[in-house]
């Protein structure tokens, strides 16, 4: 018990110990857990053959870690894990011989990676271990020579940070990052001992540790570089024993016969020592770029010295040719025969952070230094420090996760460095994007593989998709609200640019590109979650609008319930109708055309729905929607016509592109009742028309490729309001049609069945009469009961009276005199009840109704038509006199003095009346005309005075109106001034308006209250003058 080993939890509550069995021959122990405060066992496990004395507490207490050994099986040893309870919980094998012995175990800080340093032969390994998804994977291996007694530590505060020593005196720091292995073609690598796991999540999303097919090599796996282009997929792999192994995969497409298997991989051959890889990646399909170090201990194990070794000391980066010696089989893997040369080896001066492939030219890559300064390197020409683009790529702090992405449609394109640090702060070159970033990617359209959107989570477990465009011209952090504000507005639906993630720590692990437009997050489970962000989506079905792939946009609106209208709204709705024939070809399919079809409505989604998700086309995507076809299109087309506008392209395509079959007719019939308004009546008239053929019985060919006429007759009510359909059908004056749509449409027939045999006892023009009657078609109402004959032309009359809209038609119709002068005194009447006398009066004058023309002159207050018309009466001499005095007065009365003077000079005789209504109307020079006419002076005389005194009277006015405009604008200067002042003061105390105290207040309504008669002209100018101040 004095000699057993303890390990503390992290909170000193409790530790534990390993005690041999007191009664027992065997090597079993047992694993007590104490309370620290009372001494006393808390719990103790069943016996076990633990190896050693090695056992480690996991920092955050959740698990207890021995070494179980396994000789008796014949194998090597076993990490085991306990609770606190003494169960055991999991386990797992070291894959070593079965002498290997476990040295030295440890956590690190965070519990979630395991370090061993495990003896096996001549050399020590240490081992790193992670768990996810209930498994544990051996992510690391470093070996040492058995000989240095390698020993390591975790760092107390950095998680991934290593330190080994030696018994030689070397020290190693490693500071490990995590590097997700997801290729652009979203093949999923995931290293595991000495295995490669394999998954395409294109094909499907299997999380580890699950997997299509694995690659197997002699040794751990330490780094791996994958290249696919051009139809080739390679992969490199650096063994931990110092090996390259090389492996050329087939093409995607077959990788699904290959589910299951394992393949061995041999390591390359290589004449001289590679070292050990910190960085790889592929420039070419034949050459590796790699930062090696060499003239450590652990840089070789496997190889022995050699002279050319020993030459070399420090961090290189070179150039390793690769060459196959065996044949490439169609649908197989290469995995031997691999020939690897260092053909260029550059002596690094600086520590090297990261490394990242040139996209824009070939055999090129950047190179990252610490401290961020990046450099181009070109294959056997090396770094160029001399690049005056050097600025525009570097970093202002090293950054570990480095990457850089072609951008711009299509040209000019242009190079962007994006890099993550350790703080979390996105760099696109200099410029730091977000500060609290905890993984990104990209999405491209595989068209031409230029970055679109660059998709990052924060550590507020937020997905963000950036538009490459908002990144180079937008202002980021208005739309973007810095990456950080946005996460106290979750519950806003209008914000689209991120997305809360549903669960704490998901990261990103892969983009699907092109048309998938999904994001692979992995969650600290380790389980793989796929979303597809609706601004990714929507930009895929862009790309496919402006490349006119019709079929793949709409299976993507389908797949991901977008609405269909973006197909129209996108591409414009003239340009769609012109495209509408190739729409119906692309498509190929009735279904999807009749969901698009009954999806159409007249709004423009991409001013609405989609706003903020798309963007107009550029002037590119533009040229390549407009056609050359197009120049002959309806540029008159309303947005409000949208429906009717796309059905009756959609219909004409469909009549054109596909062959008569019964699913056409159904989708033809369905583009007739979505119409605004529906052609019901159009519709009904195919129904018919397929109904004659059956009642026929005839063999057309024509009658195989269309449906029942109660299966169309089914559709159209499906689609449509019966009702409407019902009379629709009626509207055709097919007394049987519309009894099937009653039946079809399960109305009673005590409700139709009575109608339609009244209907059908009633001569055809009075039957149709009646139907319009009910469908309130009046004009053809109108058509029917005049052909109907003058037995029924009162009922005629009585029609256009209910709707008085009808009268020029029925004028039009209506040719016998007689009838056609009682429509126009009817339509007299009609006039003079709207209050319309003049109209009236003119239609009573068509029809030769003088008296009531003569009284509709009057009431509208026209003198001359009334006497003129009291000239066609033949009115005696009196009467028009006594008329004329009654004219006279009305018009004095309605304030016309000047009309009734010329009554009573023309028709009454009276020269002193009319010389006076003259006056009245101030009329003075018609006044002094008529005196003079008539040859008296005393009328002169009258008029003469009547005009001095009427002049005297407006220069009286005149005069008090400008005294009173004086009296305003000198109050108005006053209150400007006040205003002036009191502004200037409240400006030099730093004071708003709103601080005025109440003496003020009250100043100020003393001075109101004591206005005079212009109190409501001053009140004005003053709330003017306070708003202009304000």
């Amino acid at each position: 018990m004095f000699g057993s080993p303890i390990s503390w939890r992290g909170d000193g509550k409790y530790f534990a110990t390993l005690s041999e069995m007191s009664n027992s021959s065997s090597l079993n122990k047992r694993l007590k857990v104490w309370e620290r405060d009372a001494g006393a066992v808390h719990a103790s496990s069943e016996p076990k053959e633990l190896m050693g004395s090695i056992l480690e507490w996991m920092p955050s207490g959740a698990k207890i870690a021995a070494v179980c050994d396994r000789k008796a099986e014949k194998e090597g040893p076993s990490i085991v894990f306990y609770e606190r309870n003494g169960l055991e919980r999991n386990s797992f094998h070291i894959v070593e011989p079965v002498d290997a012995t476990v040295e030295l175990l440890k956590w690190n800080c965070s519990s979630d990676l395991l370090a061993a340093v495990v003896r096996s032969g001549n050399y020590d390994s240490v081992k790193i271990w992670f768990f996810s998804n209930n498994h544990w994977y051996l992510k690391h291996e470093i070996k040492y020579p058995r000989k240095d007694g390698v020993r390591f530590m975790w760092d107390l505060t950095k998680s991934q940070q290593l330190i080994c020593w030696t018994l030689g005196g070397q020290v190693t720091v490693y500071k490990f990052i995590w590097v997700t292995a997801v290729m652009d073609d979203s093949t999923a690598l995931v290293i595991d001992d000495s295995k490669i796991l394999v998954t395409p999540l294109s094909l499907s999303l299997i999380p580890p540790p699950m997997y299509l097919f694995s690659l197997n090599f002699p040794s751990a796996v330490r780094e791996i570089a994958f290249y696919s282009m051009n139809g080739k997929n390679r992969l490199a792999a650096l063994l931990s024993n110092g090996c390259l192994c090389v492996a050329e995969l087939p093409t995607p497409d077959t990788w699904e016969e290959l589910e299951g298997k394992e393949f061995s991989v041999e390591p390359c051959v290589s004449a001289m020592p590679l070292g050990s890889f910190v960085h790889l990646i592929w420039l070419d399909s034949h050459i590796l770029l790699a930062v090696s170090h060499h003239g450590f201990n652990h840089s070789n194990c496997s190889f022995q010295t050699s002279s050319s070794e020993d030459r070399l000391l420090g961090f290189y980066l070179q150039e390793i040719e690769l060459a196959c010696s065996e044949d490439n089989v169609p649908g197989l893997l290469t995995c031997s025969g691999w020939h690897a040369k260092v053909c260029y080896q550059n002596l690094l001066e600086g520590l090297v952070m990261g490394i990242a492939p040139n996209p824009a030219k070939k055999c090129s890559a950047f190179v990252q230094f610490d401290g961020g300064e990046v450099f181009e390197y070109t294959s056997k020409l090396g770094i160029n420090r001399r690049d005056l683009k050097h600025d525009e790529i570097s970093f202002s702090s090293s950054c570990p996760w480095m990457n850089v992405v072609l951008v711009g449609v299509p040209e000019p394109s242009k190079l962007l460095p994006f890099g993550l640090d350790d703080m979390g702060r996105l760099h696109v070159g200099r410029r730091i994007l977000c500060s609290n970033c905890s993984s990104f990617s990209f999405y491209f359209n595989l068209a031409d593989n230029v970055i679109t959107h660059l998709i990052l989570t924060t550590k507020q477990d937020l997905l963000f998709i950036v538009d490459i465009n908002d990144i180079l011209y937008g202002d980021l952090e208005l739309t973007y609200e810095n990456f950080i504000q946005a996460g106290s507005k979750r519950r806003e639906e209008e914000n689209i640019n991120f997305i809360n993630i549903w669960e704490r720590g998901a990261k990103i692990v892969g983009v699907l590109h092109g048309e998938e437009a999904a994001v692979i997050l992995q969650t600290n489970r380790g389980n793989l979650e796929c979303i597809y962000p609706r601004k990714l989506v929507l930009a895929s079905i862009v790309n496919a609008l402006n490349q006119r792939r019709f079929r793949d946009a709409l299976l993507m609106v389908r797949r991901h319930r977008i609405d269909f209208n973006v197909i129209v709204d996108y591409c414009g709705l003239q340009v769609f109708i012109q495209l509408a024939s190739e729409f119906v070809r692309q498509v190929n399919n009735l279904n999807y055309i009749t969901e698009f079809v009954c999806a159409i409505k007249n709004e423009n989604l991409t001013q609405t729905l989609y706003k903020k998700f798309l963007s107009p086309p550029s002037c590119k995507e533009q040229k390549d929607l407009q056609t050359n076809d197009f120049k002959g299109s309806d540029a008159s087309l309303d947005a409000n016509s949208k429906v009717s506008s796309v059905l009756l392209a959609i219909k004409r395509a469909l009549e054109e592109q596909v062959p008569e079959s019964p699913a056409r007719e159904l989708c033809i019939l369905t583009t007739l009742a979505r119409s605004d308004p529906p052609a019901l009546e159009e519709a009904l008239e195919r129904v018919k028309v397929i109904r004659a053929m059956e009642l026929l019985g005839s063999d057309d060919p024509r009658r195989m490729n269309c449906p029942s006429a109660e299966e169309a007759l089914k559709h159209l009510l499906w689609l449509s309001d019966s009702e409407a359909v019902f009379e629709a059908a009626l509207g055709l004056y097919d007394l049987n049609l519309a009894a099937i749509v009653a039946l079809n449409s399960q109305r009673d027939p005590k409700e139709f069945l009575p109608f339609l045999q009244e209907l059908e006892h009633m001569p055809i023009l009075l039957m149709c009469y009646n139907i319009d009657l009910k469908l309130h078609r009046f004009e053809k109402a109108l058509k029917h009961i005049v052909s109907a004959g003058d037995a029924h032309f009162a009922d005629c009359m009585n029609l256009v009276k209910k709707n008085p809209q009808l009268f020029p038609l029925g004028l039009q119709l209506i040719t016998d005199p007689t009838k056609r002068g009682q429509v126009l005194e009817a339509w007299g009447d009609h006039l003079c009840d709207e209050k319309c006398f003049e109209d009236a009066a003119a239609t009573y004058l068509c029809c030769s109704s003088l008296q009531k023309a003569l009284k509709a002159y009057r009431e509208c207050g026209n003198w001359s038509g009334v006497l003129t018309v009291a000239g066609l009466i033949k009115l005696e001499k009196d009467e028009v006199m006594q008329l004329a005095h009654e004219l006279c007065e009305e018009l004095q009365a309605l304030g016309k003095p000047g009309e009734a003077a010329k009554i009573a000079l023309e028709y009454c005789g009276d020269i002193n009346a009319g010389i006076n209504l003259l006056i009245s109307a101030r009329d003075w020079e018609e006044a002094l005309r008529v005196a003079f006419l008539q040859s008296r002076e005393d009328l002169v005389s009258e008029v003469k005075n009547a005009s001095l005194e009427c002049a005297s009277s407006l220069i009286d006015e005149y005069k008090e109106g400008l005294e009173k405009v004086g009296k305003y604008l000198a109050r108005y200067l006053a209150v400007r001034q006040r205003r002036l002042l009191l502004a200037a003061k409240l400006r030099t105390e730093e004071r708003s308006i709103n601080d005025l105290d109440d003496d003020t207040d009250s100043e100020a309504s003393s001075t109101f209250s004591g206005m005079s008669v212009y109190t409501t002209g001053y009140m004005f100018c003053l709330v003017f003058v306070i708003c202009v101040a304000l």
